[in-house]
């Protein structure tokens, strides 16, 4: 059976490659373009983002847990893509609004109040990165939970 750290690397590589198919390969355009809008319509196209998102991460953490012998446990596994889903439903509720001030999601104003205001609305690409950084951050502690020991 791989070790505690073999078991993190892999799901960490596995589950930032799944991510950016997720996001930029498997996401659909309708989903992208609404998934910040405000109400319901922005929530249910987040939600259906985040769960093709997700079940891609699954997919490919499965087949690398079963391909690779990781031995993680399917509890393990689940609970952190429970982790890099609620997480990124999140960001992605702020897609659109990085540059507000007012009215914003909680996650934009927690950025303006540290620090990042001037950057957000001064470079368009500010958000996108932000997002990018948030969900690289999440993926790692999602990667842990799923590592954190074998079969039992």
């Amino acid at each position: 059976m791989a070790s505690t750290a073999e078991r993190f690397a892999a799901s960490y590589a596995v589950l930032t490659a799944a991510h950016d198919v997720g996001d930029y390969i498997v996401q659909q355009d309708r989903d992208a373009v609404a998934k910040g809008r405000p109400g319901r319509e922005g929530r249910i196209a987040c939600a259906r983002h985040v769960a093709s998102y997700t079940a891609t991460q699954a997919v490919a953490l499965a087949a690398a847990n079963r391909g690779l012998r990781l031995g993680l446990s399917w509890r393990r596994m689940a609970a952190g893509l429970a982790v890099s889903a609620v997480t990124h439903y999140v960001a992605d509720r702020c897609a659109g609004h990085w540059a507000e001030t007012d009215g914003a999601p909680v996650l934009v104003r927690a950025a303006h109040r540290s620090g990042k205001a001037g950057w957000l609305t001064r470079d368009p690409g500010a958000g996108p990165l932000l997002d990018q950084a948030w969900h690289k951050g999440w993926i790692a502690l999602a990667a842990a939970v799923a590592a954190g020991g074998g079969h039992r």
